[in-house]
């Protein structure tokens, strides 16, 4: 097993390595010389889709001078590439990624956080599974993203449970393709989080088996290249701020942002709405106990060899 996960984060670098090497040719950040453009990475679900459905952001950069380009992405592991290989200069992603990134020297740093949202992240059962704990993974074949939040979860929760990550087996899918195996019994368990979660549990006669409370916050992570950050930083504090009255307007509007969101994520609207109540979404500045969390997620995947190297999360935090 170690092996193999030593394999997997080899084959991760290479395309770290070789997106930087075939994008990085032609400059495009957002610095040149009469470029006033800032490349966005989002992900559909998440606080930044509601910033772009919003166009806030917009109308307060273009007094500034500048312009937005939205550049989406599936995962959070691809955004952090994009953002290693300078196409883009800043993103949200979950917990997990930037460690991933960060052991690869990718050149980025953490500018905030996003609140916890544990409650919508867990591990997925079919409702007439003969599993009941996590103790009953044992054996089990379990599909989650590697790399992503979900990758530290299963491994969180095993710990608590007794049991080591070789007692399971990984089966490395994305949200919609786990949904698939999950649906045609080709996994016995899922880890995902919203609203892939609400809609398995709506839709897919799934249950939630445990969430994410006290194994994992399970937050959001603003992140920008180093070169962005150090030449602008009066723009991460725009993003920043529109980023936050965005959350604000969400958290008041929860049926409303169900209706905008549900076409774009093309999931049930029930399911949104689902996900959204058990969330709140914000802006955190990057304190020691957020810290404290990420560098945990980085020693538990440093001792597991999922990574090859120790890395202090504080290293990449902004303005360090």
């Amino acid at each position: 097993m170690k092996k193999k996960m030593k394999l997997l984060f080899i084959s991760a670098i290479c395309l770290f390595l070789f997106v930087g090497c075939s994008q990085s040719g032609g400059s495009s950040e957002a610095d040149s010389e009469g470029d006033k453009v800032i490349r966005i990475g989002y992900q559909k679900n998440g606080p930044l889709i509601i910033l772009k459905s919003l166009g806030t952001l917009e109308e307060r950069l273009e007094e500034e001078g500048y312009t937005v380009e939205w550049k989406q992405f599936q995962a959070g592991p691809a955004l952090v590439e994009a953002l290693n290989a300078g196409s883009i200069d800043f993103g949200r992603t979950g917990n997990s990624p930037p460690i991933f990134a960060q052991a690869a020297d990718a050149p980025f740093v953490m500018v905030a956080a996003g609140k916890s949202k544990f409650k919508g992240s867990g591990i997925l059962v079919p409702n007439d599974s003969d599993i009941q704990s996590t103790e009953d993974l044992k054996g089990k074949k379990v599909g989650f993203a590697k790399g992503s939040s979900s990758h530290y979860l299963i491994v969180k929760a095993l710990q608590e449970a007794g049991l080591q990550y070789s007692d399971i087996s990984p089966a490395f899918l994305s949200p919609g393709d786990a949904r698939i195996a999950f649906e045609q019994g080709n996994i016995d368990a899922m880890v995902v989080w919203d609203p892939y979660t609400a809609s398995t549990e709506l839709h897919s006669d799934g249950k939630l088996l445990i969430d994410g409370e006290g194994l994992t916050t399970d937050r959001d992570f603003f992140i920008a290249t180093k070169n962005f950050e150090k030449k602008h930083p009066e723009m991460i504090d725009i993003l920043l701020d529109e980023i936050q009255k965005s959350s604000d307007w969400a958290n008041s509007n929860q049926e409303e942002l169900a209706t905008i969101l549900t076409p774009i994520l093309n999931i049930e609207e029930d399911s949104i709405l689902k996900s959204i109540k058990r969330r709140t979404y914000g802006v955190d500045e990057i304190n020691e106990e957020i810290l404290k969390e990420q560098q945990e997620i980085a020693d538990t995947f440093y001792e597991l060899d999922i990574i090859p190297k120790e890395i202090q999360v504080k290293d990449v935090l902004a303005n360090n």
